[in-house]
């Protein structure tokens, strides 16, 4: 495009003006496009020219703009000038005194060591938002300047009133704050408030939110005794931050409870939480893992819905990293979950944990994990020391970004007096009519050996009996008694090779059979049925042992 020809278009240009003065009218030359004289001719209205900004007076202009200025000159910062803003907002000030007495507000907002800098350096700084004692808040620019030659140089100071800005500003942090504080209530309050303590396990857990300028995220464990002796163990972290994230936490929470009490495997509670985190939110996804802990195989088995692996130190300080088969997160969908096991003998002390322990910017994961697992290889003690010592070398602090939380379970191997405390013993049953009675005879003089009171020795024979009674009518070889004891209870447990599970249900007075169960559940502290992993079931009841005086 040719500008030169256009440019006659553009409103407000010099290049016009020039035009109207200096240019004279060409011959008509309708044919080449040119405008015609008579038009070239008429009088235009134009506003008068404008002065250059040259040509304006500094002070002129000081004394009409609304920001604060002053101006000092010489290492003692005499006043120079100040402008009526400036007068207006203080007072008046008497020029060449010096600005440490007469400028006192300068002196209170700490701005002499800023006056001195720029005198040295010859360039200029800013501060933002200072708040001066008549509660007003100003951005102080200081700006070197070269005076006259008795003068020497000096500083313009000019402050520009930015109390709305500021007072929005901190309108704004308070709600953030207040925010951050209910998410961190909520997330607290569907955290577990206290742990449930296991009779072979001991467990300790930390949470540590992120930061004060980090939104809380949606970080949670928990600990659910099955029954029977079993224990699960869940570490989650809902992807996401604030009262959203937490709330999304406490839904998933309570739903792994109530899966729980199904004693279903460890992958098909992942299954179920997985169509679950699809209604609560489809663009809400969450990891997970899910464990489960049975003194009686000495092992871990756990699924994992995107998760870190837990991380179990043996008896001799190993450290084995749970590089099991792992899904995607939760709230994906259509994905079928596998469990995998780990070693957790007597001994032993295991990890669950979330990413803010591991994770940092710059940083590869596997670093983290690996720093970790060499943390847990010399961290000894209780496990709410572990916890600790976890959480400080990883070094976080009050001011970490993200959220933390660790679950630690031991697996204590017991000696000496103690070890009575935690017995087994068990009995494969062949079927047939002698069957009950063998079983009856063998829990009979296991718990006489163990020293049980009478009443709790009946109570436990029966059970076994009912139990028994029950698998030879309704399941099918292998079949197997075994009778444990901890220091808080008797369990009475019977496998089978069948995987129809048991139900309680009130047989009618003709019934000739159907009671069983119902007397098991009656007598019993609590009872409960499982499928085994390979193929079958587990019936089992417990009972409460007297507090020891």
């Amino acid at each position: 495009m040719n500008f030169t020809r256009w440019s006659h278009r553009l409103p407000g240009t010099q290049r016009r003006a020039a035009a109207r003065t200096d240019t004279t009218v060409a011959p008509d030359r309708r044919g080449e496009g040119s405008v015609p004289a008579a038009r070239a001719e008429q009088p235009t209205d134009e506003p008068p020219p404008v002065s250059a900004v040259d040509e304006l007076a500094a002070r002129d202009v000081l004394d009409r703009v609304p920001a604060l200025v002053a101006l000092v000159h010489g290492p003692d910062h005499r006043i120079a000038y100040v402008n009526d803003a400036y007068t207006t907002a203080f007072g008046a000030r008497p020029l060449g005194e010096r600005a440490r007495e007469a400028l006192p507000e300068l002196d209170q907002l700490g701005l002499f060591p800023l006056l001195d800098q720029v005198l040295r350096s010859g360039r200029p700084r800013t501060v933002k938002s200072r708040k001066t004692p008549d509660g007003r808040s100003y951005t102080f620019t200081c700006t070197p300047v070269t005076q006259g030659r008795d003068s020497g140089p000096g500083v313009l100071v000019f402050a520009t009133d930015v109390t709305d800005h500021a007072e929005a500003a901190a309108r704004l942090r308070a709600s953030e704050r207040s925010q951050r504080e209910t998410a961190v209530t909520l997330q607290r309050s569907l955290l577990p408030q206290e742990l449930e303590q296991p009779d072979d396990l001991r467990i300790a857990a930390t949470y540590r939110p992120g930061g004060t300028e980090t939104a809380v995220g949606g970080d949670w464990y928990d600990v659910i005794t099955l029954g029977g002796g079993r224990t699960a163990l869940v570490i989650g972290d809902v992807m996401g931050r604030g009262v959203r994230a937490a709330a999304v936490m406490g839904q998933l929470r309570t739903a792994v409870r109530a899966y729980a009490r199904l004693d279903l495997p460890p992958h098909e509670v992942l299954q179920l939480l997985d169509g679950l985190a699809v209604e609560i939110d489809p663009h809400q996804i969450a990891t997970c893992v899910y464990a489960v802990h049975d003194p009686n195989e000495g092992r871990l088995v756990y699924a994992s819905a995107g998760h870190l692996p837990v991380l179990v130190r043996d008896g001799n300080g190993e450290v084995l990293r749970a590089d099991g088969p792992t899904g995607p997160p939760l709230g994906t969908g259509g994905w079928m979950y596998t469990s995998g096991s780990v070693p957790l003998s007597p001994g032993s002390t295991a990890v669950l944990y979330t990413d803010g322990l591991v994770e940092r910017r710059g940083e590869d994961l596997d670093e983290g994990i690996a720093a970790l697992e060499r943390a847990l290889a010399g961290a000894t003690g209780t496990p709410q020391v572990v916890c600790d010592r976890l959480v400080r070398s990883a070094g976080v602090t009050a001011g970490h970004d993200d959220d933390v939380a660790v679950l630690v379970l031991q697996h204590p191997a017991r000696t000496g007096p103690e070890s009575e405390l935690f017995r087994n013993a068990a009995l494969e049953l062949l079927g047939g009519t002698e069957a009950a009675p063998r079983a009856r005879a063998f829990a009979s003089g296991v718990l006489t050996s163990w020293r049980f009171p009478a009443e709790l020795h009946d109570l436990g024979v029966l059970a076994a009996s009912e139990l028994v009674a029950n698998s030879l009518r309704h399941g099918t070889p292998p079949m197997r008694l075994r009778l444990r004891r901890t220091d808080r209870r008797l369990i009475v447990e019977v496998t089978d090779g069948d995987d129809h599970l048991p139900r309680r249900r009130r047989a009618e007075p003709a019934d000739e059979s159907g009671r069983g169960i119902a007397i098991v559940a009656t007598i019993a502290s609590n009872w409960g049925c499982r499928r085994t992993p390979g193929g079958g079931k587990a019936v089992w009841c417990e009972f409460a042992l007297p507090a020891a005086r």
